[in-house]
């Protein structure tokens, strides 16, 4: 396939994703021909042809056009310029964002589920979300005490190459956008430090009288993984307004969960410097994960509230009346912001730096509104440095990152380099080999080690079931490490004393 029949193609798949009508196809055209230097076609049959094209084809046609681009000089080959110029490239089959979010409100007077499958498939068709890379992600569920939880090996996010760090490194230090998830992304083309949005369409939500935006992230996680993102560029806060800007949302997307990254470093997310929530279209473990001991607040006694049987530290709340459920959510986390259990290890404050917040998801459940509101706590010591409630120093051979929401929630989050690691692992197990001092493998030595013993038989057929279901049983102690209080008797009652407490 050379330059114009890609061309062609290109505007074929616009055909049938529906992203152009057929009286836009010779003004694509004409838009990708200006964009590859092109004066025209080569032939009159050329410019007339449009093919059938079915959506799995997008990933070859693109290749094929950036392969162009690399033997023109347009762009360097690398995923980064790449990356930055395909965005270009679909940005000639994309509407205006006047009109994406007039669909959307077309589309959300029927339901608002009919909307957000429009705005999801929309959001794939543009290669906004890259279908071909997302499923790559390895998947698979594990089983546990806490039942079964979510594994994910992220291989859609691209890892920058050697050349791109340099161009990173020796380019212009920007503040615009403000960061990856302010508004101004919209339509931006990118550069090396700062990914190209020229696909990139926003559909304004109001909650609780101030303005966020609704997206998709590129790297969906999950079914439908959105991020709801404030309009002002201003730090992560968890606070009274975010109970209530939680349930505005449950009440446009009654179909959705959503929930808020804690505000602190090492409990929070991996973007502190801009107000923003996750949902979708999913179900977690933790939802299904049932109360283990149910409790009344005095003054709230129409709301439900319960101790959630999770490895992490789970206060849920369930009522009729959302504003109820918040109004307890605010006397939970007030209380919890100032609350210091010398016993649990649990300090509100030192030297002036305070520790505890609270990580908060909602959603709606049998008709009634449903808040989980998760108790973190971010003290460091020189025996834990990067954090008492974090993974312990023994499990970063599997997860060393922060826990962030959807971890929490139940799904892990597993670096790429696992994938190979698994792989290598399977083959040393089978073939009894000692690996404690090969440069990459030995970091999973004592692991591995530690769990053989319990197999009568590890075989060929089994190994990689066996890898898998070891590796859900370390994420479940890595959310037990970042639980502040223990699964054990001293943490059940020391957290029913700050049940008490309230």
């Amino acid at each position: 396939m050379n330059v114009y029949e890609s061309i062609n193609s290109l505007a074929g798949y616009g055909l049938a994703t529906g992203l152009i009508k057929k009286e836009d196809v010779v003004y694509t055209k004409n838009r990708l021909l200006e964009l590859f230097a092109l004066d025209g076609f080569e032939n009159e049959w050329q410019a007339e042809f449009v093919p059938s094209v079915e959506v799995c084809e997008l990933e070859n046609i693109l290749k094929t056009l950036l392969d162009y681009a690399v033997e023109k000089k347009f762009i360097e080959d690398s995923i980064v310029y790449r990356d930055l110029f395909d965005t270009k490239i679909m940005s000639c089959l994309v509407a205006r964002p006047s009109e994406v979010q007039a669909e959307f409100s077309s589309l959300y007077k029927k339901s608002a589920k009919e909307a957000t499958d429009w705005y999801y498939k929309f959001s794939q068709d543009t290669d906004y979300i890259r279908r071909y890379r997302v499923c790559k992600d390895l998947k698979w569920k594990a089983s546990t005490e806490y039942g079964d939880i979510d594994i994910t090996i992220n291989l859609s996010k691209p890892e920058k190459d050697p050349k791109a760090i340099a161009a990173a490194r020796n380019a212009k230090q920007g503040g615009y956008p403000a960061c990856l998830l302010c508004k101004e992304n919209e339509g931006y083309a990118g550069r090396v430090n700062h990914a190209a949005r020229q696909t990139h369409r926003i559909i304004p939500v109001e909650l609780n009288g101030r303005m966020f935006g609704l997206q998709y992230s590129p790297y969906v996680y999950y079914n439908e993984h959105c991020i709801v993102f404030s309009y002002e560029h201003e730090p992560m806060k968890i606070c009274p307004e975010t109970f209530r800007y939680l349930f505005d949302f449950i009440k446009l997307f009654p179909h959705y969960i959503i929930g808020s990254n804690a505000d602190l470093p090492i409990v929070g997310g991996s973007i502190l410097s801009h107000n923003h929530f996750q949902g979708g279209n999913y179900e977690f473990p933790m939802a299904k994960a049932p109360v283990e001991e149910k409790f009344i607040v005095q003054g709230f006694e129409d709301v439900e509230c319960g101790i959630v049987k999770w490895p992490m530290s789970v206060i849920r709340l369930d009522g009729n009346d959302a504003e109820k459920v918040c109004l307890l959510a605010d006397k939970i986390l007030e209380k919890w912001r100032t609350y210091s259990d010398e016993a649990s290890f649990i300090f509100a404050e030192t030297d002036g730096e305070k520790h505890n917040t609270i990580t908060p998801i909602a959603r709606m459940k049998k008709g009634k509104f449903e808040l989980d509101l998760v108790l973190r706590n971010n003290i460091t010591t020189a025996e834990h440095p990067l954090g008492v409630f974090h993974p312990h120093a023994e499990l970063h051979h599997i997860k060393k990152e922060n826990i962030g929401l959807i971890e929490v929630m139940g799904l892990a989050v597993l670096p790429s380099r696992l994938k190979k690691e698994l792989a290598g692992l399977e083959d040393a197990v089978l073939s009894g080999t000692d690996f404690s001092a090969d440069e990459v493998l030995g970091k999973h030595y004592d692991w591995v080690k530690s769990f053989v013993p319990k197999y009568s038989s590890i075989t060929k057929d089994n190994v990689g079931k066996i890898l898998q279901d070891e590796v859900g049983i370390v994420f479940a102690r890595v959310l037990e490490d970042a639980g502040v209080y223990k699964r054990n008797t001293a943490g059940k009652k020391a957290f029913e004393k700050f049940i008490k407490s309230l």
